[in-house]
């Protein structure tokens, strides 16, 4: 049984910072892609960002381009989304997904990867509140 589990949410000022994590378990980590989404009150779910299986390959939305970073670390079946100079519009549940091995190249991220049906695997999500 795969579980995911997201942490690092919290208050922050605009202009902030915050690091979010997510562990993995039940699937070998290294050979999936990874992404975050996130979902506002009354919003549809958006993609934020998306990383191959090795980490070298990044996609990430033009809505954060330049401020977010998403990372891996294989070793410890972490993923990261480094968030810089949050701004009030960024509050948002965040949440960390990962593909089926069912699904179509699994470890790399498509075309598509902003859409949450590419995605099996979904953890309860964490609050980020950015505040004016």
């Amino acid at each position: 049984q795969v579980h995911v589990v997201e942490s690092g949410g919290g208050l922050v000022q605009a202009g902030g910072s915050l690091r979010l994590s997510c562990t993995v378990s039940g699937l070998t980590f290294d050979g999936y892609a990874m992404s975050w989404f996130r979902q506002a009150p009354g919003k549809e779910r958006e993609g934020v960002s998306c990383v191959s299986l090795s980490g070298e390959l990044t996609y990430t939305s033009d809505s954060v381009k330049g401020r977010f970073t998403i990372s891996r670390d294989n070793a410890k079946n972490t993923l990261y989304l480094q968030m810089n100079n949050l701004k009030p519009e960024d509050t948002a549940m965040y949440y960390c997904a990962a593909k089926s091995a069912a699904a179509r190249r699994y470890g790399y991220c498509l075309a598509s990867w902003n859409m949450p049906n590419e995605w099996a695997y979904w953890g309860q999500g964490t609050q980020v509140t950015v505040s004016s």
